[in-house]
C-alpha cells in the first residue's frame, strides 16, 4: 500500500474572535512592528499514511479531522496529501 505524506493545518474560523492572534499582534505592535494586521494563530500537524490511493487518504484524513483534529463548529481545516517520496 504507498505511503502519503499529510498534513492539516487547523485555523480558527473568520468569523471568529482569535484571543490568541490579538495578543500575538499587540505584542508584535509593542516591538515595533505597527504595520501587522490580522493576526489568527492555528495549528499544523503532519504524519504518514498508507493507503491504496490519494483519493482514499484525503477521505480519511477528512473524518479524522471531522472526529478529532479539529472542532468543527469553532474552526476550519485545510488538508494537503502527497505522495511520500
Amino acid at each position: 500500500m504507498p505511503d502519503f505524506e499529510v498534513e492539516v493545518r487547523v485555523m480558527p474560523r473568520e468569523s471568529l474572535l482569535d484571543p490568541q492572534g490579538q495578543t500575538v499582534e499587540h505584542a508584535l505592535h509593542a516591538l515595533g512592528f505597527g504595520e501587522v494586521r490580522g493576526v489568527r494563530i492555528g495549528r499544523a500537524i503532519k504524519f504518514s499514511l498508507s493507503c491504496g490511493s490519494a483519493e482514499e487518504a484525503e477521505r480519511s484524513v477528512r473524518a479524522m479531522c471531522e472526529r478529532l483534529l479539529a472542532n468543527p463548529v469553532t474552526e476550519d481545516f485545510h488538508i494537503a496529501v502527497r505522495k511520500a517520496s
